[in-house]
């Protein structure tokens, strides 16, 4: 069984990931797996609650992400599981477990082998809608001299690349308004106040030389998750 509805949010901080969130219904089936030690959402969620009473469940184990996926097979209520973000649960299995080991060198091996089992043995036969988020930087690739934006990962990942393992990918970007201005339509709405800010945040769903060469807008819903179309650039959300 291979999970279909697989999506991959990526982009730099405040560039609005994880806000994107806000749209997903119903919010209470939502189970939100905090990997940034805690950190609060830029909205009032309504997701899922955790023992605490608090939505939202706290990771400070990565082996407990396996045990949510678990745990929401036998949840009827839950939809939708995001892992916010992978960036921050990779560096929290380095600091348990690769730094303070004994043998390094198997404990790179690990820490592959646990984003692989991840992804193999729990997302893939998953039967949730399953939302990563991730991190970017930006980099020269000095041997095609152009600039690459990546997620980062260490050990023998960064060969393969995180985003190897997604079908859908998706960046979130804080765009320029004139960036936006040939795409008058009735799907992409700029309020009031995106126009005194001058930007608004979009998804960008293909590869395209400028920002401003294909927009429409859509917002975040996993209720009917499919692949975009290959003429969607941007979405308002």
């Amino acid at each position: 069984m291979i999970n279909d509805n697989l999506v991959l949010i990526v982009g730099k901080s405040a560039s609005g990931k994880s806000m994107s969130l806000h749209t997903l219904a119903p919010p209470e089936g939502v189970m939100y797996l905090n990997c940034e030690s805690g950190k609060k959402l830029p909205f009032a969620a309504k997701f899922k609650k955790g023992a605490d009473g608090k939505a939202g469940f706290t990771i400070t184990d990565p082996h407990q992400v396996f045990e949510a996926f678990t745990a929401a097979e036998n949840m009827p209520d839950v939809h939708t599981i995001v892992i916010d973000s992978i960036t921050y649960l990779l560096d929290m299995y380095e600091s348990i477990y690769v730094l303070n080991s004994a043998n390094t060198m198997k404990a790179w091996g690990d820490f592959a082998q646990y984003f692989k089992k991840l992804m193999q043995e729990y997302v893939a036969k998953s039967t949730k809608n399953v939302i990563f988020i991730a991190h970017t930087v930006d980099s020269i690739n000095e041997s095609e001299m152009v600039m690459e934006t990546k997620v980062p990962v260490k050990g023998s990942l960064k060969n393969q690349g995180i985003e190897s393992y997604f079908s859908i990918v998706i960046a979130a970007k804080r765009v320029a308004l004139k960036a936006l201005k040939d795409y008058q339509n009735g799907l992409l709405n700029i309020t009031p106040r995106e126009e005194k800010l001058g930007f608004k945040y979009v998804f960008q769903t293909k590869l395209q030389r400028k920002l401003s060469m294909n927009a429409s807008a859509a917002r975040l819903d996993c209720s009917q998750m499919k692949k975009p179309s290959s003429t969607t650039t941007f979405s308002n959300y």
